[in-house]
């Protein structure tokens, strides 16, 4: 059987800062990130299945990417929990503002390997996560391909 690719593409705004970085990128400042997620699979060939002829349900992959990174994210403020932003962060949560602490400097670059290892923990056994493409601005984006990272 063929293997297909299916592709879904998510959005959601927010803010980060980079500390210790030596650009524009140390202010708090936000994005509004557009989220391509590519999961490879072979069509369901059972003709009694409800889903004959999918990889997988849209709206399956688009649950599992809204419940644990849209939602999430979406109108955060991220920061390196381990940087004094933490101060800033704690402030802000105060005042009852959405920060979410990671364990990583919050760039394009880390939140798409964190975004990856969230979403292969929540597919199917029989689809395997293809790629990711994280864009930050219209010109600026990371792309995570399991064939990358011997997957």
């Amino acid at each position: 059987m063929s293997k297909i690719r299916i592709t879904k593409k998510f959005t959601f705004e927010a803010g980060h800062a980079l500390y210790g970085y030596d650009g524009k990128c140390k202010n708090l400042h936000g994005h509004s990130y557009k989220l391509s997620v590519t999961v490879i699979g072979e069509p369901i060939t059972d003709t009694s299945h409800v889903k004959l002829g999918m990889v997988m349900d849209f709206g399956d992959l688009k649950r599992i990417v809204k419940k644990d990174i849209e939602d999430v994210f979406d109108h955060a403020t991220i920061f390196n929990k381990n940087t004094p932003h933490l101060e800033l962060a704690q402030e802000l949560k105060r005042r009852g503002h959405h920060v979410i602490l990671v364990d990583y400097q919050p760039s394009t670059e880390n939140m798409i390997i964190d975004f990856a290892a969230k979403i292969k923990a929540k597919l199917p056994e029989n689809i395997k996560l293809h790629s990711l493409k994280l864009q930050e601005t219209e010109t600026s984006y990371a792309e995570w391909y399991a064939s990358d990272n011997d997957e």
